[in-house]
């Protein structure tokens, strides 16, 4: 195999599966771990790879802040879908809680005016969506505002979600992986989402396929604590089987 067949490969693996490691690229293409480790090196310079230890993911795993607005024009229709299929979750009465971020805004403005529902939110933007829906009650959490994400978090958040208890949270994440669990960009907005995960009975993750193998700077849990996760056909196969592995459901849209 030549040096630019045994860089496709990787490649191809690396689509498939989101990420590969040095001994498997070494057993599967018959080659040394120094010779693959050569080989992620001159593809990460390419940026074609992003390597990591012990192999390689396909992108730069940290992500950085970025306000509402801009990652509101990404990936708008795939959001759609996304939030579209989280409104069959809801039943009548349904008292829920959705947290920030542009999936979780696109699954509130899915949602039909004529629902009837208790909806607890950090989010401003997400409570706004909803003034349209005369029978949905909105509670929207107190504390210091994010203006990046115009939603709100600190103590004061923290304190009053410990006084519901929800069916269901819809949660909006910057960044899944595998072994590192779910993150965002701020930890006091991972420590109110943590906070949101103990009043609920179920966590449902609404996230966009980029989202992938990507980790902000604040942890938000392991994935162990993940009913659901809803995504579109962008994930690699891979990660979709590993997760449901866990027990996760995973709906692709």
């Amino acid at each position: 195999m030549t040096l630019s067949e045994r860089h496709q490969k990787i490649l191809e693996l690396l689509q498939l599966n989101g990420t590969v490691s040095v001994n498997e690229l070494s057993k599967l293409l018959d080659v040394s771990s120094v010779t693959i480790r050569k080989d992620l090196g001159m593809l990460e310079e390419k940026k074609l790879l992003y390597r990591s230890h012990g192999g390689a993911i396909q992108i730069d795993p940290y992500i950085a802040n970025r306000h509402v607005l801009e990652k509101a024009k990404h990936f708008p229709e795939e959001k759609k879908r996304i939030g579209m299929k989280a409104v069959e979750l809801l039943q009548a009465n349904d008292a829920i809680m959705i947290a920030s971020g542009t999936t979780v805004l696109a699954f509130a403005q899915c949602i039909p005016v004529e629902a009837n529902l208790t909806v607890i939110t950090s989010a401003m933007n997400v409570a706004m969506a909803l003034l349209n829906c005369q029978q949905v009650e909105v509670i929207q959490l107190g504390g210091i505002v994010r203006h990046t994400s115009t939603s709100v978090i600190g103590d004061y958040a923290e304190r009053m979600l410990g006084n519901f208890s929800c069916s269901k949270l819809f949660l909006g994440v910057d960044g899944i992986d595998l072994k590192y669990g779910l993150t965002t960009t701020n930890s006091m907005e991972a420590s109110v989402n943590r906070v949101m995960i103990e009043a609920a009975q179920k966590t449902i993750v609404l996230s966009d396929s980029s989202k992938f193998g990507r980790r902000g700077f604040g942890k938000i849990c392991n994935l162990d604590v993940v009913d659901q996760i809803i995504t579109d056909s962008g994930v690699a196969p891979k990660v979709v089987e590993d997760l449901e592995d866990m027990g996760i459901k995973v709906t692709i849209v």
